[in-house]
């Protein structure tokens, strides 16, 4: 895995999980609260499932790693009334549920 990708993805994942945080613990305003918590988490996962695609182990897991994070941005701005809001978190657990699958296999000796 390239270190900057590397890098890159994991600044993604810890600024969407103090989002998470923010946002759960209602740190700010309502307004901003909703948009930590469901918009910019979800941008947030998206890029970083964006740049964990290319260093999936399994190639046949690239492109709906692309698709889970497309499914996560396209989601989070939908608004919550919408019957298709949900989009946003069918694309996260595709995303994390990809990553799972696609770990290499540890070889026990």
């Amino acid at each position: 895995m390239n270190t900057n990708t590397q890098t890159i993805q994991g600044i993604l994942s810890i600024a969407a999980l103090i989002c998470l945080l923010i946002g759960f613990f209602n740190l700010f305003s309502p307004e901003i609260n909703d948009l930590l918590y469901n918009k910019l988490f979800y941008v947030l996962i998206g890029a970083s499932f964006f740049f964990q695609a290319p260093t999936l182990t399994n190639k046949n897991f690239l492109y709906p790693m692309y698709a889970a994070a497309a499914i996560c941005v396209i989601g989070a701005f939908l608004p919550h009334d919408s019957k298709f809001s949900g989009l946003k978190t069918i694309g996260l657990f595709a995303g994390v549920i990809l990553s799972i699958f696609s770990r290499p296999r540890q070889v026990r000796k």
